[in-house]
């Protein structure tokens, strides 16, 4: 191994797997090795990542390699362009692609919610989001993907985790019913992207710890608003819109923002509501303590059944049950 050239002293690094680096893909960063105490250069940025440098790795048995924090924003970036080829290959352990997908998704969501959003969601974003819901249906749709992914789900809430496990949980039920690849799609990326007019609500209320006056209250129930607001001038189709526009609706009637009743709420909507409400209940927030799933599923059927489906609530139980989350 040609270790020749060192690495500067004075910057920081961050551990990746040599997995994750892919033959005849270009990276934008260096990659390093820990040898004698010292980081040591093994590939230069922009140069091209061969069959035989990993097979270097694998025969000195190298289980970490080592990337620049500042170089950071580029490795992810290579991630999300070869998030497909991760998800679908099945000589890495599922456990690693689990890992893979929640990092790479979380990075493209929080950038959608942390950064100062003008009036409508940028076209790049979208893009990324867009490819994370496509490279990523047929891997949730293998066996063991939800139990290998629920170790690395947060229970500490925030906006752009909550999305991505509502999008985990509802794409999990979707492909349980008899619904299309187009329409698991289509309102994948509607639960994607279910709470995005929340980037629209001030943040002191969505933060703020105790509870909400009903002036605030009444901010926040314009979020779905705002999301389809946000996203009029993206190529969105109907199903999409209708899980952002009426996550909130309720069987009863009492929903929100048209007070939507029983039949006229899309199946999907419902389960999106349904995954929506027990991410809430299961997860810190800054006026509330998560529940336990047991906790949360049961005050779902005795305290919400008029409001949610009860059918969905079913098969909700036996997705979780069948990947061992309850």
């Amino acid at each position: 191994m040609d270790t020749n050239t060192r690495a500067a002293r004075p910057v920081s690094y961050f551990p990746v797997s040599p997995v994750m680096l892919f033959p005849e893909a270009l990276g934008d960063f260096a990659v390093y090795l820990w040898q004698g105490g010292d980081f040591v250069l093994y590939t230069q940025s922009g140069q091209q990542f061969t069959l035989r440098h990993r097979q270097i790795l694998h025969q000195n048995d190298v289980k970490e390699i080592y990337i620049q924090s500042s170089e950071k924003p580029e490795y992810e970036r290579y991630i999300e362009q070869n998030l497909g080829k991760i998800l679908l290959d099945e000589t890495l352990p599922i456990e690693v692609r689990s890992k893979v997908f929640y990092e790479a998704s979380a990075v493209v969501m929080q950038d959608v919610f942390d950064r100062k959003l003008p009036s409508a969601l940028r076209a790049r974003h979208f893009d990324r989001i867009t490819d994370i819901v496509k490279n990523s249906i047929s891997f949730l749709a293998s066996d063991n993907s939800l139990s290998a992914i629920a170790p690395f789900i947060s229970h500490d809430y925030k906006t752009y985790t909550h999305c991505m496990h509502v999008f985990i949980y509802s794409v999990a039920v979707f492909q349980s019913y008899d619904m299309t690849d187009s329409e698991v799609f289509e309102c994948g990326l509607g639960a994607l992207l279910h709470d995005v007019g929340k980037a629209k609500i001030p943040r002191r209320i969505l933060n703020k710890r105790g509870s909400l006056t009903q002036a605030e209250r009444e901010i926040v129930k314009e979020h779905p608003i705002h999301g389809v607001s946000m996203c009029a001038h993206l190529p969105m189709t109907q199903n999409t819109i209708n899980c952002i526009l009426f996550h909130h609706e309720k069987l009863d009637g009492t929903g929100y923002p048209a007070g939507l009743k029983s039949d006229n709420i899309p199946m999907p909507v419902r389960i999106i509501s349904l995954a929506d409400v027990y991410d809430a209940l299961t997860t810190e927030r800054p006026y509330a303590e998560g529940m336990e799933p047991y906790e949360a599923l049961t005050l779902m059927r005795h305290d919400m059944r008029d409001a949610l489906d009860m059918n969905v609530f079913k098969q909700f139980v036996a997705v979780l049950s069948g990947a061992d989350l309850l």
